[in-house]
């Protein structure tokens, strides 16, 4: 961006008098233009002339030292270089700009009066990306101090903080550097567990950087306690098998020891531990017990335990099954394994029951067994009642007999006549 400006500079008046016949003589004149240019560019000063006569022509720099006598070199700075000397139009150009190099760089004609314009260079310093700070660490529960800091910039540069797409207000504080400016914005924040790795950033805008703009990401890190548990293997362990534990563990730091003990007992001998996993191969019941997985680290301690249960081998049994005399007895296998009760410290206890003999076998011999006690029940049931009404027939059939007698006694019939038998 370039400014144009037109100064004129006042000399004694006895001098004033003169110059101003001459000028009006001679009406020449030079301009110059003021330059804005970004920290590390190339500015072009240039002093425009009017109605040059080949006069002497110099220009300095803020210090008044001189740069270039007409087109010479003056001053040994290899970044000042004349790129254009014309009766019109006389042009430097100044490479690696810094701040320091700012001010009027003065462009003057000599002629019989001294003609001379300033062209004042402003060099733009934006900011680079910025850093944060954090005074103490996070932990669970508490706060956290962040600093957003630009430490160099002209003009001071705006700093704006941003998590989830929202803007958090930080207080802003300025220091002065010279000609440039550190500036920061700090924030405070309240830490839970969940708040480890969560991303917060500090965007940093300038008028030079056209829109643009520098942003530093940060993760919070959030220091807590250890947290532990253990993984169990599935099903049942019976003797033979391996034992398999891991240990899963989190925390901030992240615990880097992890111990492995068996409650009021050592481990057994064949134990491998290998970081956070334990292992047992060829389980026996020797191995039962409660075993137990620790960790911490500069913020707590946590364990967890798992109770093993080794179960007995199972067991084959033969049995042969009654059958009628009409069919052929066949040996039936059966798979038994031992009954135990579940041990309600063992979660991963559960009794399990196989068999070898199809259910449809299993429940026709109890259909068989059921059948047959019926049938003896029946039996001696109709034994029982038959044996009853023979006895109570013939004593029913005797005192009819005495009767029809007695009757034919008193009545003078033959007591012969009329005998029945009744039969119940």
């Amino acid at each position: 961006m370039a400014f144009t400006a037109v100064w004129n500079y006042s000399v004694p008046l006895s001098v004033i008098t003169l110059l101003s016949l001459v000028g009006t003589a001679r009406c020449q004149a030079v301009q110059a233009e003021n330059v804005t240019v970004l920290e590390g560019g190339t500015a072009q000063i240039s002093c425009r002339l009017q109605n040059y006569d080949g006069s002497i022509v110099v220009i300095q720099n803020p210090r008044r030292q001189t740069l270039f006598f007409n087109g010479t070199r003056a001053l040994k700075d290899d970044r000042f270089q004349m790129v254009l000397f014309t009766p019109r139009l006389v042009r430097i150009t100044l490479t690696n700009v810094s701040v320091s190099d700012e001010g009027g760089y003065f462009c003057q004609l000599y002629t019989d009066d001294t003609h001379h314009q300033v062209a004042t260079l402003s060099v733009s310093v934006p900011p680079d990306t910025p850093t944060v700070e954090v005074r103490q660490e996070a932990v669970e529960g508490g706060e956290v101090e962040l600093t957003c800091l630009s430490p160099r910039s002209k003009p001071p540069a705006t700093l704006r903080w941003i998590r989830d797409r929202r803007e958090m207000p930080g207080v802003v504080s300025q220091q002065e550097n010279g000609k440039t400016v550190s500036v920061s914005s700090t924030i405070r924040l309240s830490v839970e567990r969940k708040d480890n790795g969560a991303a917060v950033s500090c965007e940093a805008s300038h008028p030079a950087l056209g829109g643009q703009k520098r942003v530093r990401h940060y993760r919070l890190d959030v220091h807590f306690a250890p947290t532990v548990r253990i993984i169990p293997p599935p099903g049942i362990l019976r003797e033979g098998d391996s034992l398999s534990l891991t240990c899963s563990i989190t925390g901030n730091p992240l615990p880097r020891d992890v111990q492995w003990t068996r409650i009021n007992d050592t481990l057994p001998e064949r134990a491998e531990i290998s970081g956070p996993t334990l292992q047992v191969s060829r389980l026996s019941q020797s191995h039962n017990g409660t075993y137990l997985c620790q960790a911490q680290n500069n913020y707590g301690r946590a364990a967890d335990h798992y109770t093993l249960l080794v179960y007995e081998n199972v067991s084959v049994t033969t049995m042969v099954l009654p059958t009628s005399h009409h069919a052929t007895s066949h040996p039936i296998t059966l798979l038994i394994t031992p009954s135990y009760a579940p041990d309600p410290r063992d979660p991963g206890a559960v009794i399990e029951t196989h068999s070898a003999v199809p259910y449809a076998v299993i429940g026709g011999v109890l259909a068989l067994l059921v059948f047959t006690i019926i049938c003896v029940l029946i039996i001696t049931i109709w034994c029982s009642v038959r044996q009853k009404g023979s006895y109570l027939t013939h004593e029913a059939s005797g005192l009819d007999e005495h009767g029809e007698v007695q009757e034919a006694f008193l009545n003078g019939n033959d007591a012969s006549q009329g005998k029945k038998e009744y039969l119940l």
